[in-house]
């Protein structure tokens, strides 16, 4: 288990502040990397993936992206949880919540625990995924991390905008984001020397998420693997 604390970053738009939870590593210093959550919220599983990249040596930083809709949203795997879970997700506004991931990463730069380092990371699950995307295009994120992010054939007209590096993990037999919306994606990366997109075969979406049912650890592990080179090579 990790050092861990809550922050409160003050929004770029003047709105308000909204909290993230902060995973230490055991150093007490590191760079910063941004985990962007599943439609859950800042779960248990989110915080558990964050003490992950904390003894990894990353300052892990979860904000909480759902706060406008309502603060502290922690869900579960149940039928309800799904359910309230796909309620925020429909009404979560993604471009603000990209603005929301810039102050988070302008405010986990600035941590005393990240004084060291100048470059900040972002790594995101599901919708994070998604976010993740979006944050290499729209914000100085230094490496971009998504796992199985949902509805980035929508918006590939952005990655020319992309500065730093970009990493995607797909799932094979993703039913959200299905072999056209994979196909569409990688038809768009080829040739970009900073976006790199590794496939999963024979996995489901959420191959990652601890414990949950579709987890695979195979998978996991070589995803993870993947990402911590590309945070590394971009972050230390």
């Amino acid at each position: 288990m990790s050092n861990s604390q809550t922050i409160e970053i003050q929004s770029t738009d003047g709105t308000g502040t909204f909290t993230a939870y902060v995973a230490l590593p055991p150093s007490g210093k590191g760079p910063a990397v941004v985990i962007c959550q599943e439609i859950f919220g800042v779960n248990a599983t989110m915080r558990e993936v964050a003490d992950g990249f904390a003894q990894e040596g990353f300052v892990a930083v979860v904000p909480d992206l759902f706060w406008r809709l309502e603060p502290g949203v922690q869900l579960d795997y149940t039928p309800d949880g799904w359910q309230k879970a796909f309620g925020f997700f429909n009404n979560f506004d993604q471009d603000v919540g990209t603005q929301d991931i810039a102050a988070t990463l302008r405010d986990a730069r600035a941590l005393p625990e990240c004084q060291d380092y100048d470059k900040a990371g972002v790594v995101g699950y599901c919708l994070g995924g998604k976010m993740a995307y979006l944050a290499a295009c729209r914000t100085d994120a230094a490496v971009s991390v998504g796992y199985y992010g949902t509805g980035i054939e929508n918006k590939l007209e952005e990655m020319d905008n992309i500065q730093g590096q970009l990493v995607l993990h797909f799932a094979g037999n993703d039913e959200y984001c299905p072999p056209e919306a994979q196909a569409k994606i990688r038809a768009a990366a080829e040739g970009r020397a900073n976006v790199t997109i590794y496939d999963y075969p024979g996995v489901q979406h959420a191959f990652s998420r601890p414990r949950g049912d579709h987890y695979d650890a195979a998978a996991d592990a070589l995803a993870r693997e993947r990402t911590l080179k590309a945070l590394r090579d971009a972050l230390c």
